[in-house]
């Protein structure tokens, strides 16, 4: 996950506001399809069990796509590096939209799974691309607006997700939870060839492919033990042995082959830091409560409450409510206090207790008391989730910002996977003896009429009150045994280290991007210019300007100081500076702000030759005061750089370099657009 050199990347092309808007359509689009698609199909699983059977496998219709998604998020972002985003982009759509169309015209429960699978290759890709995308051609002044917008909408899909998924089921097919993708895809693919501008990184990158397929495929031996253990074959037999025993000599050759792989896909040296360590285990447990609980509350509303698909997927908003609200909440109140290690703490308490009130739900629980139940565990996994982000990025080296992010972001995702097969474990290894049990106390009943909710919905009350006991005995069996992997968040929680929180974590402590999307880049060089960005955009009026001109030493007025700052970047970033181009960048008329260029001339720090301006011996001086300055700002303000470290130094100066290159060229390209 990190670059291959130092060489940093190209500057984003310059579109116009149409164009970039656009282009933000475009790339919503993409990360709307990955992201629905996870929850989209919670409603629909019953009636999907009902019409293809194999209600062992239920689970995977989910895990398949996460699996998928998990594996190909770390690819593609190589990918992109090597081929262009756009191709990758479009590529990804692409085998996103086959996957689609198999998953909608599934015949059997194994070629869904199968079809999902490839859905979640395609939907990795959609989304890792859509993030680096918005780095790509965003202007740099907008990007954060545009960046927690597209986090926004991946949050939003949790709540769109199993409503929609319920709207299709009950009033036209499940498949349509599926084939809804491929209008909708083709759309987004005629307006990325025609709007996406072809931007190459600056790297080649090494892609570690051993470490990529033995994560899969150990990842995948333990999710599919769990999920066959009890049910397909005996715990103790040779399969479900051999697949944990596989599963476990996989990963530890995953670990030996990222020790020694010269670019790893999840650096090994990132567990010494105490913080990272205590977050991915955290970011696991928090993905593992999510998607199983979304999988299998829809479940129990449809059997138990009697609801419809759609429904169902209504009845689970306040869980997303309070998700939503806890995690916009913690992440403004870090961002002023700086302090963050009381959230995930409070938050695993927060969430067992949910889990806890959930597996006492049954027949005669009232809908508003369910509602406050999945409102609890929703408050409960908000807290935790966006904090635990801000931590890694708080403490990790700003040249591995980008991989300890995505490396939080994978041990989600993974975690998602490995709750959806072990909440399917549990269901369906108590589904089965309950509803026998059930059968025998309501004699008359076919087999048939309890293995879909229409089917239950239609015996009398007497017939259908002990197989919606054995239902609801079922779900709450479920939850009752997370419970202690909650708790088990709440001890690790308790050993996360604060430390002190750094401008540009602070700065970006609000923004829910990241906390549900996939990190936007993992090179290190633009990794540092967003830290650079987020700072200075923290302190770019006034107290700040005022106290590095004073610390600076220089003889300069604010006046004088903004004058040289702006010939400066022009002559270093473009051979030249004039009164015009500076006037345009700040749509001015050029004889506003020609007295105070005259000023500095006259002072003796600038020299003003017809429209161009240039930079005396004296001015020359005092930009270095300036920028030695900012420079001790910067390291008081950046913990983990080291202003006498050459390297740092180089690599800051690359950074400056680049934000202003960037903040020129959109200066120019306004100019070009607007004619001024």
């Amino acid at each position: 996950m990190t670059t291959a050199t130092a060489t940093a990347p190209p500057a984003p092309p310059a579109l116009g506001r149409r164009r970039t808007n656009l282009v933000f359509v475009t790339i919503v689009l993409g990360m709307l399809l990955a992201a629905l698609d996870q929850t989209i199909v919670s409603t629909a699983l019953p009636t999907i069990v009902a019409d293809l059977g194999g209600g062992g496998h239920m689970a995977w219709v989910v895990t398949a796509y996460l699996l998928a998604e998990t594996v190909s998020t770390v690819l593609v972002g190589k990918f992109g590096d090597l081929f262009g985003r756009k191709v990758v982009f479009q590529v990804s759509a692409i085998v996103f939209v086959g996957g689609s169309v198999f998953a909608g015209a599934a015949t059997s429960m194994p070629m869904l799974i199968a079809a999902r699978a490839v859905q979640g290759v395609g939907g990795g890709g959609l989304m890792v691309t859509a993030m680096a995308l918005i780095a790509d051609v965003i202007p740099l002044r907008e990007r954060g607006k545009y960046q927690g917008a597209l986090g926004a909408v991946f949050g939003v899909t949790t709540v769109v997700g199993p409503t929609l998924g319920g709207v299709f089921t009950d009033h036209a097919t499940w498949r349509w939870c599926f084939y809804v993708n491929v209008p909708v895809a083709i759309v987004m693919v005629v307006m990325a060839a025609r709007t996406i501008p072809v931007v190459r990184s600056a790297v080649r990158p090494v892609i570690d492919y051993a470490g990529i397929v033995l994560v899969a495929l150990g990842s995948s031996g333990l999710v599919l033990g769990l999920e066959w253990g009890g049910s397909e074959y005996a715990w103790g037999s040779a399969v479900i042995v051999g697949l944990f025993t596989g599963a476990v000599v996989l990963l530890a050759a995953f670990v030996v082959v990222e020790l020694r792989a010269k670019e790893p896909m999840l650096p090994m040296h990132l567990f010494r830091n105490p913080v990272f360590t205590v977050c991915s285990i955290l970011s696991f447990i928090v993905g593992f409560a999510l998607l199983g609980a979304m999988t299998y509350l829809p479940t129990y509303l449809q059997y138990v409450d009697g609801v419809s698909a759609t429904m169902s997927g209504v009845r689970t908003l306040p869980l997303v409510a309070g998700l939503l609200g806890t995690s916009m909440l913690s992440g403004t109140v870090v961002s002023r206090t700086g302090r963050y290690r009381w959230f995930p703490v409070a938050g695993m308490a927060v969430t067992a207790l949910g889990l806890y009130l959930m597996s006492t739900m049954g027949r005669t629980t009232g809908v508003w008391l369910e509602s406050l139940y999945m409102l609890v565990l929703g408050l409960g996994i908000g807290l935790a989730m966006q904090v635990l982000t801000i931590a890694v990025q708080n403490t990790v080296a700003y040249r591995e910002l980008g991989t300890a992010t995505s490396g939080v972001t994978f041990f989600r995702t993974l975690g998602s996977s490995f709750g959806t097969a072990v909440f399917g474990t549990l269901y369906s290894g108590r589904l089965e003896p309950n509803l026998l049990d059930a059968l025998d106390r309501a004699p008359g009943v076919p087999v048939s009429a309890v293995l879909s909710p229409q089917g239950l919905r239609a015996l009398t009350a007497d017939q259908a009150a002990p197989v919606i006991d054995a239902y609801a005995a079922t779900v709450d069996y479920v939850f009752r045994w997370v419970v202690p992997v909650a708790l088990l968040g709440f001890v690790v929680a308790w050993f996360l280290k604060e430390v002190p929180l750094r401008d540009s974590a602070r700065a970006g402590a609000s923004d829910m991007g990241e906390a549900f999307a996939a990190p936007d880049s993992a090179e290190s060089d633009r990794q540092l210019e967003r830290a650079v960005a987020g700072v200075m955009r923290a302190a770019k009026d006034g107290p700040v300007s005022r106290q590095v001109l004073e610390a600076s030493g220089s003889r300069l007025g604010p006046v004088e100081a903004w004058t040289l700052g702006q010939i400066h970047w022009r002559l270093r970033v473009r051979g030249e500076a004039s009164l015009m181009s500076v006037a345009a960048a700040h749509r001015m008329p050029p004889e506003v702000l020609e007295p105070a260029f005259a000023r500095t001339a006259a002072a003796g720090y600038a020299r003003v030759d017809g429209d161009l301006l240039l930079l005396t011996p004296a001015g020359e001086a005092e930009i270095d005061r300036l920028g030695a300055a900012w420079r001790s700002w910067l390291a008081e303000h950046l913990d983990d750089w080291d202003i006498t470290d050459p390297e740092d130094r180089a690599r800051m100066d690359r950074a400056l370099d680049n934000l202003a290159e960037r903040l020129l060229e959109e200066d120019e390209h306004a100019r070009e657009r607007t004619g001024v």
